[in-house]
């Protein structure tokens, strides 16, 4: 899977059939970065209309205004994480013996890490916050069906293939380690954080592993 950020947002109205398909995509493309870069409040319509190239009665026809715009966009990001669940799950499936648990889990922080501390991620995170005043319910559905998604995820395969007794709060353990202090510096800062995944990820791994008796290879 790509690590940048993934948006699936749904088919238009029907009564826009004529138009091409490809014009709402552009829309999404465009009020994607525009959010990213400039917010909810310092994106206005004419903007997106205009790095789309459609007009605006076009915007509108798609998706009614700029605030259901903004939360199809957010809500559409879930696919991140649909995809990194997906990529989990698979990382696991051939962990048959204990030796395979250490590089697994090195894999999956790996992965982890550069997934979450990716730009347009981190951004996202940082405009879903900035606006959860305006719209505390977009910010709830975001953290559920994202964060909170991937810990559970961790937490099945950390009780299906490892056996953790408690693999809740495992899987809690393991995102703070991995993330922690990463995800912490790039919320405050603009610029990626300079971070060294392998060692990182490594480190994380490593106190994990003696925290829950788990094998070492």
């Amino acid at each position: 899977m790509d690590d940048g950020l993934i948006v699936r947002v749904g088919g238009g109205p029907a009564s826009g059939a004529g138009e091409p398909a490809g014009k709402r995509a552009a829309i999404v493309r465009a009020a994607t970065e525009l959010f990213l870069r400039h917010g909810y409040q310092g994106t206005r319509t004419e903007q997106i209309a205009a790095a789309a190239a459609v007009s605006k009665q076009t915007v509108y026809h798609q998706f009614g205004d700029k605030e259901r715009l903004f939360r199809e966009i957010v809500l559409g990001t879930t696919a991140t994480a649909e995809a990194f669940t997906a990529d989990l799950v698979e990382a696991f499936a051939g962990v048959t013996t204990a030796g395979q648990v250490e590089p697994a889990l090195r894999a999956v922080a790996r992965r982890y890490l550069a997934a979450v501390l990716n730009p347009q991620v981190l951004a996202l995170r940082r405009l879903v916050i900035g606006e959860a005043a305006r719209f505390p319910d977009l910010a709830a559905t975001y953290h559920r069906e994202v964060p909170a998604r991937v810990l559970a995820a961790l937490a099945g395969q950390f009780g299906e293939v490892l056996g953790l007794d408690d693999p809740a709060q495992a899987a809690a353990d393991f995102a703070f380690l991995v993330l922690g202090r990463s995800l912490d510096e790039g919320m405050f800062h603009l610029e990626v954080p300079d971070v060294d995944v392998d060692a990182t990820a490594d480190h994380a791994v490593d106190v994990f592993l003696a925290a829950h008796a788990l094998p070492r290879t």
